[in-house]
């Protein structure tokens, strides 16, 4: 096989282990049910499970990578708007009045696991981070 394939593999790999821990503790913070973290992950039950007991098991398709990402993401541009712990994490289930979420909180939107609600809401909660909300 070859050198450099067998190098991508590994860095996917790591990727997904990774990324897997990470958005598994940032849900978590969210206030996710497993449901939740298994349907916006887009991970089958037994799998998820599988990943839970053995992260290192962990073998993602490039939509569930782009969908830890997106998470990641989310939590980072929180970080960097938010300096309290709490507003970090306790945002996604607060109600927001702006426009594209009419009073739903982000969480709400992204339960149901499909990829463009994740998308729009990474979206705007990344445009906090330029103070472009509003």
């Amino acid at each position: 096989m070859d050198t450099q394939l067998i190098e991508k593999k590994s860095s996917t790999k790591a990727m997904a282990t990774a990324g897997f821990k990470a958005a598994e503790q940032i849900m978590d913070g969210w206030g996710c049910t497993t449901k939740d973290k298994q349907k916006i992950m887009r991970i089958a039950p037994s799998t998820y499970h599988k990943f839970k007991a053995n992260p290192e098991t962990v073998s993602l398709d490039s939509d569930q990578l782009e969908r830890l990402s997106y998470i990641v993401n989310m939590h980072a541009s929180l970080r960097i708007v938010f300096d309290n712990p709490e507003n970090v994490k306790g945002f996604m289930a607060l109600e927001n009045h702006n426009p594209y979420f009419n009073g739903r909180s982000p969480l709400s939107i992204i339960r149901d696991g499909k990829f463009a609600h994740i998308y729009e809401v990474f979206c705007r909660i990344d445009s906090l981070r330029s103070g472009l909300w509003g």
